[in-house]
């Protein structure tokens, strides 16, 4: 069938939207007419170059869309189904038989590759292959051929058109606030930059209890609703001093935990001299390959602290999205608060605005 869709054909280029053809069901595969599907920074990493997707491609990881059609194995929707599509894993290797999906090892090839296990893609235009199956569903495209394992049903009355960013962004910085750090009630947590990864884990810190939320940013407008979205503490980096206001904030005792959604290495290294005594640190941002970052020995030593990278939120998505949907129904975890809408025309200018800070969440909504 012929599908309407974003293309990324040069590193560093803008996107071009085209016709393309996407070619017929696998075995194993969900046909879903997206809705709607969020911008995250790691569509714009791959778009430059800087992770292995061979373009052209299309990109996408936060869609949500109704089931059109099944492959004749699969057994978890059926058409009419609403579904989020989360990220790709294999579902036979070690760490997804143990439950830790987000681990994958073969996650570059489920979620980078640009192509099915057998080296087919589902896009072409005029036998030009287009690189397709991005984190298992390539969702800036009116139509995507899914694999099962990206594919979370979710209830008929919860609106699609914002469920989107659940899929990779929200999920990752709420995920490794509840499901890797699980912060005890009434412990201190600082998050580095808050966009939808940061405003994420700032509201799952908020459900998880902990007294004091820190926020750090360089924009006043983000920093404002940080606090909305339950920051008890704001701190501008660009012109404060970020050490010397967690000394203040924590009264030199440091905070439990920290999150930097940055990969910053100079703000990596300022969350780690944060922490205070059996601290943790968790690195959920994607940097080029090759950035490094530099720690203390000496001081640190005595604090024993725990330095750890998070993946998609260490979560299942079929468990942990539904779980997100319901704090969202009791009002606990408010994201459409991050949300912008824009039309597929108009996804450069979402790219664009998401990188000036202007916009923390853009979703494309078709």
């Amino acid at each position: 069938m012929q599908v309407t869709a974003a293309v990324a054909r040069e590193h560093g280029a803008l996107f071009v939207i085209e016709d393309l053809e996407l070619d017929g069901l696998r075995h194993n595969e969900v046909r879903v007419r997206l809705v709607a599907t969020g911008i995250c920074h790691t569509d714009a990493i791959v778009r430059d170059g800087v992770y292995p997707t061979p373009l052209p491609a299309v990109l996408g990881h936060e869609g949500a869309g109704v089931v059109e059609a099944v492959g004749d194995s699969v057994s978890s929707v059926r058409p009419g189904d609403h579904v989020v599509l989360a990220a790709a894993y294999c579902g036979h290797c070690k760490r997804c038989r143990n439950g830790q999906m987000a681990y994958c090892e073969n996650l570059f090839a489920a979620d980078f590759g640009g192509r099915r296990a057998d080296g087919s893609t589902a896009l072409s235009k005029d036998g030009e292959a287009i690189s397709s199956h991005f984190f298992g569903q390539s969702s800036f495209a009116t139509y995507a051929n899914v694999v099962e394992e990206s594919v979370v049903r979710v209830d008929k009355d919860v609106p699609l058109e914002h469920l989107g960013p659940l899929g990779c962004g929200i999920n990752t910085g709420a995920g490794t606030v509840l499901n890797e750090l699980k912060p005890e009630i009434g412990s201190s947590l600082v998050v580095f930059g808050t966009g939808a990864v940061g405003s994420a884990a700032i509201m799952a810190a908020r459900v998880a209890d902990c007294s004091v939320i820190v926020a750090v940013d360089i924009h006043d407008v983000r920093l404002e609703l940080a606090r909305e979205l339950g920051a008890t503490h704001t701190i501008n980096s660009k012109n404060e001093d970020v050490a010397a206001r967690l000394r203040e904030i924590t009264q030199d005792n440091g905070v439990d935990y920290a999150v930097d959604t940055t990969g910053i290495p100079a703000l990596l290294r300022q969350a780690a001299d944060g922490l205070g005594v059996r601290g943790t640190l968790a690195l959920v941002a994607a940097a080029r390959p090759g950035t490094e970052v530099s720690f203390e020995i000496g001081a640190s030593l005595v604090k024993g602290w725990t330095f750890k990278t998070v993946v998609q939120g260490s979560s299942v998505p079929q468990v942990f999205i539904p779980r997100l949907i319901q704090l969202w129904r009791e009002g606990r975890f408010p994201f459409e608060k991050l949300v912008q809408d824009y039309t597929l025309e108009q996804i450069n200018q979402g790219f664009e605005d998401s990188r000036a800070g202007k916009t923390i969440k853009p979703v494309i909504i078709f």
